[in-house]
């Protein structure tokens, strides 16, 4: 699983199968379920800040290979886009290690929000939700660098990076404290002189980038994953769809590996 993508402690269960040619694969699969007091990506809510319910499973092969889905409830409160009212996001990789302490992930992550309409604009005409990315990073002990890309982000707005960096360490009592900031660069903002461009821009106001940050404190008790996170961006409501998802908000998640 990606770790970019979702911040969920997922525990393995290895199962080892015998295959034709008598060779064993080994593979992991794992499972997990979590709700959360909002779900926010990149800083941003998808489900109005409301409460959400997501859920996922993986297949880690021994060689690097996995695969996997994760799904969670989203609410963008647009009547253009009412029936879109689950995320499924499917992705494949590869994962390994250059040296005892430096390790590697590479992927490619496809979302999907089933029965949602394309949404209708002026200038550019309908326009659907669902994108796909490629993402890729670099770890090396408790730090993380990493990229996104796609070649057409939500709503068709153009092309889209994400950069971004990861720390995280042990507390004592079982306890661990990550840190997170990313960058988001866009194709197009609402100013561009071309019209059509202009009405691409996936920002409000005139931004075509932003920033995005967060600390997690997390905590496992009785097979259990809780975490609290701060959450906050560089965008304000005019630049945020003239909404309060990008404001500054702490989110609190229990979580069940299987």
């Amino acid at each position: 699983m990606n770790a970019f993508k979702k911040s969920l402690v997922v525990t393995s269960m290895a199962l080892t199968f015998p295959l034709a040619s008598n060779v064993a694969q080994a593979y992991e699969v794992s499972a997990n379920v979590t709700i959360a007091s909002d779900y926010r990506f990149r800083g941003i809510s998808q489900n109005d800040t409301e409460i959400a319910l997501q859920g996922g499973f993986d297949i880690a092969f021994d060689n690097g290979l996995y695969v996997g889905t994760w799904g969670s409830q989203v609410d963008f409160n647009d009547p253009d886009s009412s029936d879109a009212g689950l995320e499924l996001d499917y992705y494949f990789g590869y994962g390994g290690n250059l040296t005892e302490e430096i390790s590697y992930d590479i992927g490619y992550l496809y979302y999907d929000y089933p029965g949602s309409d394309a949404t209708e604009f002026d200038l550019t005409g309908k326009r659907d939700l669902d994108y796909q990315e490629f993402y890729g990073s670099l770890s090396y002990l408790g730090g993380t660098l990493g990229f996104a890309y796609s070649d057409d982000y939500f709503l068709e707005t153009g092309e889209f990076w994400y950069l971004y960096a990861d720390y995280g360490f042990e507390l004592p009592h079982g306890f661990t404290l990550g840190f997170h900031a990313g960058y988001n660069d866009f194709e197009h903002k609402s100013t561009d002189s071309d019209p059509k461009d202009a009405e691409e821009a996936f920002l409000t106001d005139g931004e075509d980038s932003y920033t995005n940050y967060s600390i997690t404190l997390g905590k496992s008790w009785e097979g259990l994953d809780f975490a609290l996170s701060w959450i906050d961006t560089t965008l304000d409501d005019e630049e945020c769809f003239n909404t309060s998802w990008c404001d500054s908000t702490l989110l609190f998640s229990i979580s069940k590996s299987m």
